[in-house]
């Protein structure tokens, strides 16, 4: 029985210490309020996107992952700078491509004309 008690009182103590733990001890913080993580060399505005650019960026961590509204803002960013290069290239492609000749302009070079 004095068994029984004894385990009841560590095990008290146990979860009072634990609960302590969790809420920090009251009024008083344990930790520092941490400040909120937000990117620290985002992307250039003035300049188009390079590779260096992406191998630099770092996406603030959040409790549960990435914060959803940072990584969406890149996101963003990234796909309109892609689509306006595939659109330019698509442009250039075009302009650099001659037209191709006719159906009767064509020269059949596999013809023998003897």
């Amino acid at each position: 029985m004095i068994v029984f008690f004894f385990l009841m009182i560590a095990l008290v103590v146990v979860v009072a210490a634990v609960t302590l733990a969790v809420i920090g001890g009251g009024s008083e913080a344990v930790l520092p309020e941490a400040e909120p993580d937000r990117v620290a060399d985002g992307l250039p505005e003035a300049r188009p996107v390079v590779r260096a650019d992406i191998d630099a960026l770092r996406l603030p961590v959040a409790p549960r992952g990435y914060r959803m509204a940072e990584v969406d803002d890149v996101l963003e960013r990234l796909a309109a700078e892609l689509a306006e290069r595939d659109a330019r290239i698509a442009q250039l492609t075009a302009a650099a491509t001659p037209a191709a000749p006719a159906p009767e302009d064509r020269v059949d070079l596999t013809k023998d004309d003897r």
